[in-house]
């Protein structure tokens, strides 16, 4: 039997959180990846949104990015990106905004802009695009994200997409609509806000440690004390990932 590998059992566990009919605004990269399996697989009636204007898209492969022409070509309906915005995005109508990161801090903020100081960055990331108005406006958040001491840090270099700040309710402070992260799945378990907005490690991988977890953590991780182990990922779901990513 072929050995599952560390980010085929994240991608599987990632998809498995999304379900029925929801409305997605999907990044590239990791999110689309697991957001194509959900649909292939257990969540046909999924709806997929992409920053690009399309709505509903079904591509048979993975998009290179939002401009890629079969994301357009099996949507339901491409409008402008204006219109993504200002009618779905803003007032609500999205259900879950699945978003990746660089860095990742305890409170679920997220960097996507620098490492480093902003003026004078070591390393200067791709950017924001919709990432802070998905954030912001989307009923939840879901990040997927490879974990490690580089991308979990005790505090983000740069917010470029808030999370819950500083904790103790500072989003609603704040008056974001959307009730942000509300889970992390990286490939090495899931992380799930408490009530105070602090991300706790509430699952693990199969074969995965707490020690592990916490030593890819740049801080103090808290451990839920009904610590599950995920499913791993079945034939099926490895098949369908298989699929979407070979034909790409």
């Amino acid at each position: 039997m072929t050995e599952v590998t560390s980010d085929q059992t994240m991608t599987v566990a990632a998809a498995r959180a999304l379900h029925g009919g929801k409305r997605c605004f999907v990044g590239i990269g990791l999110p689309s990846t697991a957001a194509n399996l959900a649909r292939t697989t257990h969540a046909p009636e999924l709806v997929l949104i992409y920053e690009s204007g399309t709505l509903g898209s079904k591509p048979g492969r993975l998009p290179a990015s939002i401009g890629d022409g079969i994301l357009a070509e099996t949507a339901d309906a491409v409008i402008s990106v204006p219109e993504v915005f200002n009618y779905w995005l803003q007032p609500g109508r999205i259900d879950i905004g699945f978003l990746g990161a660089a860095q990742l801090d305890r409170f679920g903020n997220i960097n996507t802009t620098v490492i480093g100081d902003y003026r004078r960055p070591k390393v200067r990331l791709p950017g924001a695009g919709g990432a802070p108005e998905i954030a912001a406006s989307c009923g939840e958040v879901f990040v997927v994200v490879r974990q490690s001491r580089k991308s979990f840090v005790e505090r983000v270099d740069f917010v470029t997409s808030f999370g819950h700040g500083r904790g103790g309710g500072e989003r609603a402070r704040l008056g974001l609509r959307g009730a942000g992260p509300t889970q992390v799945i990286t490939d090495l378990g899931i992380m799930r806000p408490d009530d105070d907005g602090e991300l706790v490690l509430t699952a693990v991988h199969p074969g995965v440690t707490v020690e592990q977890v916490r030593a890819a953590t740049g801080w103090e991780l808290k451990v839920a004390a009904d610590l599950e182990v995920t499913d791993p990922p079945t034939a099926a779901e490895l098949s369908a990932l298989h699929t979407l990513q070979a034909a790409s």
